[in-house]
Formats: structure tokens, sequence, C-alpha cells
């Protein structure tokens, strides 16, 4: 979705750097500025590559054929080409921001600041899915069409997982996990390996999946319910003091998922 993949594209990036953080903090780094030091790294090279060869032509091809469900039924066929265009950008533009940002701050030993811009990616991305602007952001996820989503009801999300769009992005999924999944676990597992380390493929895949689809979705869904219940401005409030609290390095639980996905025993990343 278009407001989606901003997001998206941010936390491949940022997620793909954090996973190749081993191999990115043994990298040698000259007096060149941040943005040349990171576009350096084989491992940027390898995400812009799937950023321009995957992703971006799953979001045009979702745009085009379902151009109602991808805007989250906002609009339709009748886009003016300059958002179009800007919609190709930011798909890989947010994902090579992601990627340097975190690369950065690898280098400067801040592991866990680079975890949570991949967290807070995934977050922004789930909270539009789940909340949206108006709190409908599941029922536009769950609607084929403008017309189902108008009369939405539980039925409408069950039918949707047998539309055209559903079984496009099962199709579409078929390539891109695989592929992301793939990058990221032989990422994490070559660094383990230069360690003398070789975790098994399920515990790193977990780590991620762990961290996106249980952490980042949990919290976008608490702060979802919060502003639902308690309106904008406490729910708000709420919603910021619970993410505070649960990405805290010492009373969180976000360290214990940050440990499980990158294999470190501490949220600083010591300079090798």
């Amino acid at each position: 979705m278009v407001q989606v993949d901003i997001f998206w594209s941010y936390g491949i990036g940022a997620g793909l750097a954090v996973a190749a953080h081993r191999q990115i903090q043994k990298q040698k780094e000259d007096s060149a500025s941040v943005w040349k030091n990171a576009l350096r790294s084989p491992f940027f090279t390898k995400a812009l590559l799937f950023l321009g060869l995957v992703f971006v032509p799953s979001g045009f091809w979702l745009l085009w054929q379902f151009s109602s469900w991808e805007t989250m039924h906002a609009a339709g066929r009748d886009l003016p080409v300059w958002l179009v265009g800007l919609f190709a950008i930011t798909n890989v533009s947010q994902g090579v921001l992601g990627f340097v940002i975190c690369h950065y701050l690898i280098r400067r030993g801040s592991l866990y600041a680079a975890w949570l811009n991949f967290i807070g990616a995934y977050f922004g991305m789930f909270f539009i899915l789940v909340h949206g602007w108006d709190g409908k952001g599941y029922q536009r996820f769950f609607s084929p069409d403008r017309e189902a989503f108008e009369s939405w009801t539980w039925q409408t999300a069950g039918s949707w997982f047998t539309s055209d769009v559903a079984f496009t992005l099962y199709g579409m999924g078929v390539i891109l996990i695989p592929v992301l999944g793939g990058m990221t676990i032989g990422w994490v597992r070559e660094g383990l390996r230069e360690t003398g380390r070789n975790d098994a493929p399920l515990a790193t895949l977990g780590g991620f999946l762990g961290s996106i689809l249980v952490f980042a979705l949990g919290l976008a869904i608490v702060s979802s319910v919060a502003l639902i219940q308690l309106g904008l401005i406490p729910g708000t409030l709420c919603s910021v003091l619970f993410i505070l609290v649960l990405t805290h390095k010492r009373w969180g639980l976000g360290p214990w998922f940050y440990r499980w996905m990158t294999f470190e025993s501490s949220p600083t990343l010591q300079k090798q």
C-alpha cells in the first residue's frame, strides 16, 4: 500500500543493515562522509538491488492492478503521474535512508539504536495497517475494493482472503519473503560464523519474525486501541509512554527481542 510502503521500505533497509552488523563493524572506514562509507558496503549494493528489482515492481503491480486497495481506498486509477513517480522514488530512497542511518549507528557502536530504527519503521507500517488515519486501517486492508470497504463487516474480511488482491499478494510473497528472509538469515549467520558460532537458521529467522510480528505489531495494536478507547491526546500520551517503557534498555521487553534477533548480549555494540 502506498501509505505503508514508505515505512516498510525504511524497515527493509534498516533490517538488512542490522542483519549484517558484524560484517559492517569489520569494514575499513576512512574519513569519507557517512553516506560514502555506507554506499561502499557490498551489503548496501545487495539491499539496493532487492529494493529496485523486487520491492518496487511489486508495489507498482499492485498500484496498477488494484489502485483503490493500494491507496487504502483513498484514490483510484486517476492518481496524478507525479504522485506515482514519487511513490517509486520513496520505495527506494527510504530503504537507502534506513540502511545508511543504521550503518552509521552500527559503526558508532549503537546497535540497539539501529534496531530501534528497524522496529520503529515496522511499527509505523503496522500502525497504518491497523489504525490508519481514521481508526479503520484494518477495514481498508481487508477490503478488496471501495464498495466492499464502504459496506464493511467481518464477513468482508473473511471473503478478502479469497479475493484477487489476496491471491496476488500470496504470489508476491512466494518471491519476496524467501528472498528477503534468505538475505537476512544468510547475513546474520555469516557474521556469526566469523566469530566461531553456528546458530540454527530457525533461531535466526525466529528472532526477526518475533521482533516484527510480535513486538512491532503488538505495539501498533496497543497504540490503536489506546487511541480508540481514550481519544487522541490521552491515547497518544499513553501509547508513547507504553512504547518508551517497553523499549527501555533495562525495564522493557525490547532488549529481549533485540538479543534474540541480533545474538548480541548487550544493547551496546563494541567497536572491533
